[in-house]
């Protein structure tokens, strides 16, 4: 609201009392010429007599003009176009010389805005401004001015949104320079009032308070610029819900991976790009909603090392691929080496098996028919037994290394080690034992040194991530916190 007020003296006359119209009780005033009508050639502020083009007090001294803001409403903060809007009410107060009238009782007069028009008054404008306008319901504002404006905050967001922000409304004479204009806070601090229930969504305001100084212009001179500052601190807890709860929580399901089986490659590698993706999408979201700035915001650095956690969670389960991938090739080369060197190194059983004929092989069956039971052990390594169901028993015991195909057939089984017709009278039970044992326990703890090894290897890496990664993102966020906060 701006109130001009054009200060009108009057000459130095003593009133007249008031008094008695002869014994009659009729009280009379005084005539006040401020309460008749004039004419035009007797108009009480000789508005026409005098060029209200050139400022009071033309090639004197600075005229003062005072100053008073009420700010009604903060409306809006934007980031993204780095300015705010503020409602207020603006008053101006001068002393104009040309105005002054004669009058015997009245100080002062009030005069309907059309007034405005014909006299001199500040030239006032808000530098920096954007966008303002006069509220002109239910009426023209000219004595009374609503001013809404929309004026540049620069905003520095390195500490978002763990900032504080200060912005500032200016106001200057557009055409006086200092010597022509002195522009003042009336009433110092107290010249700036603001409404208690001012709130905003994002913001605490902290305090509003006035400044002055003078600002240069290298055309034209000194100007005298009054400052409305007001400190904003941003709420952080909407912030923390849509940002760093969020981004958080994906970090830490990053390292369920950890503890997933690293043979469930489905499983891993689909957390893995969940989380990289839904990191990238808080990225992208938290940077829509701000200025492309050229330099690292606290929110950046917070997204992009849990980005950088998330990552790393995959780059390890990629790492623990890759050495399992090389532990079964090193399981299978040893296993098919040892298989050869067992097939080249025959035992002279198993050298007499294969000299057996077919046809030795069928009579044997034969005469063990139906009634022999055969159980094999399975691989290369069995043993089997044939009970005939005779009363005395005699094992014979073949030493070698067996495929379950040669069990079955007892290929080339030598002659001298066949049963003969009055063993099987007496109920001959047949066991052949394939048991390398010397081969096989060589094998076996070559095997198991080699694969204890490798597996040791690679589950070192998640053991030792499921320490390192948490404890390193918890000592990052005790940094964080302590130096943003």
């Amino acid at each position: 609201m701006e109130d001009e007020e054009a200060e009108a003296t009057e000459p130095n006359k003593e009133a007249i009392g008031a008094g008695y119209w002869g014994g009659d009780h009729t009280y009379k005033k005084n005539h006040d010429m401020t309460k008749t009508r004039s004419g035009k050639s007797e108009q009480l502020l000789r508005v026409d007599d005098h060029d209200f083009s050139m400022r009071p007090a033309f090639g004197g001294p600075a005229i003062p003009v005072g100053v008073d803001v009420q700010v009604e409403s903060l409306d809006s903060i934007s980031e993204v176009d780095m300015d705010f809007t503020m409602t207020l009410y603006l008053r101006h107060y001068w002393k104009d010389e040309r105005l002054s009238f004669p009058s015997h009782t009245n100080k002062s007069m009030t005069f309907d805005g059309r007034l405005v028009k014909k006299i001199w008054v500040p030239d006032v404008f808000f530098v920096h401004s954007k966008r303002s306008f006069i509220h002109d319901t239910t009426t023209d504002n000219i004595m009374l001015r609503v001013i809404t404006v929309t004026a540049m905050c620069n905003m520095d967001f390195s500490r978002f949104p763990l900032d504080t922000q200060t912005c500032t409304l200016e106001l200057e004479s557009y055409a006086y320079t200092d010597e022509d204009l002195m522009l003042y806070w009336k009433n110092g601090n107290e010249s700036l009032k603001t409404d208690e229930k001012i709130s905003l969504s994002q913001f605490l305001i902290q305090k509003f308070h006035t400044t002055s100084r003078l600002a240069f212009y290298s055309s034209t001179g000194w100007y005298n610029r009054l400052y409305i500052n007001f400190t904003l601190r941003r709420h952080i807890f909407f912030f923390l819900l849509q940002t760093y709860f969020p981004a958080t929580l994906m970090v830490m399901l990053s390292w369920v991976s950890f503890w997933i089986d690293r043979r469930a490659v489905p499983a891993r590698v689909s957390l893995g790009i969940t989380t990289v993706l839904t990191m990238s999408t808080i990225i992208t979201g938290v940077n829509a909603s701000m200025p492309r700035v050229s330099y690292i915001k606290a929110v950046d650095i917070y997204l992009w090392v849990s980005f950088v956690f998330v990552f790393l969670s995959v780059i390890e389960y990629a790492a623990v691929n890759y050495l399992t991938t090389v532990q079964e090739r090193k399981q299978r080369e040893l296993r098919d080496k040892s298989i050869r060197a067992d097939s080249e190194a025959l035992t002279p059983q198993k050298q007499e098996l294969m000299s057996i004929g077919a046809a030795e092989r069928r009579k044997l069956r034969s005469e063990l028919g139906k009634s022999a039971t055969w159980d094999f052990g399975r691989g290369n390594m069995g043993r089997f037994s044939c009970t005939c169901g005779l009363p005395s028993t005699k094992t014979m015991l073949l030493q070698g290394i067996f495929s379950e195909s040669e069990s079955n057939s007892l290929e080339d089984y030598p002659r001298g080690q066949m049963a003969t017709e009055e063993e099987k009278q007496d109920k001959m039970v047949v066991h052949l034992a394939m048991n390398n044992e010397s081969h096989s326990s060589r094998k076996k703890g070559l095997r198991g040194h080699v694969s204890l090894r490798i597996m040791k290897n690679t589950h070192a890496i998640d053991n030792y991530s499921r320490l390192i990664f948490p404890g390193t993102y918890i000592f990052f966020n005790l940094i964080y916190w302590s130096v943003f906060c």
